[in-house]
């Protein structure tokens, strides 16, 4: 099975994503949440590859038969707290990784990123919350 990169990035009021470079032609996509992106990614790479294939255009036989699972690459910070948003508050991640609150807010809003070392410590901490959520019975 192939994987498919999807490259998000938090657009000021929405997000925006393009497949990777294992996906012919250009495709560039939108949506209000990442919910509905997940969604719109679905929709679009099946309708991009239907439209491929009326055209005559050369298709991967895994892409043609579906054989593939998307894999969602955030572009930067703001877009990973802001895909986290619905299910992991500013607050709970502040508390998970030890970051002040505002600090992620500005992160957040793209008006500051982090160095290397902070989107690690973030990075860890949508884990560590994403873990006691699994440890949950």
């Amino acid at each position: 099975m192939e994987k498919v990169r999807v490259d998000v990035q938090w657009c000021d009021k929405n997000f925006g994503a393009s497949f990777g470079e294992n996906v012919p032609g250009a495709v560039a996509f939108t949506a209000k949440t990442f919910e509905e992106l997940m969604q719109e990614a679905e929709e679009t790479l099946r309708f991009h590859v239907e439209g491929m294939i009326e055209d005559g255009d050369e298709v991967p036989q895994w892409l043609r038969e579906g054989d593939y699972e998307l894999e969602y690459n955030y572009v930067d910070v703001a877009t990973m707290l802001r895909a986290c948003e619905s299910y992991a508050s500013l607050a709970a991640i502040s508390r998970a990784t030890g970051i002040n609150q505002n600090q992620l807010s500005h992160y957040a809003t793209g008006l500051k990123r982090p160095r290397p070392l902070q989107r690690k410590r973030i990075v860890d901490g949508i884990h560590y919350i994403g873990k006691r959520l699994m440890d949950v019975v």
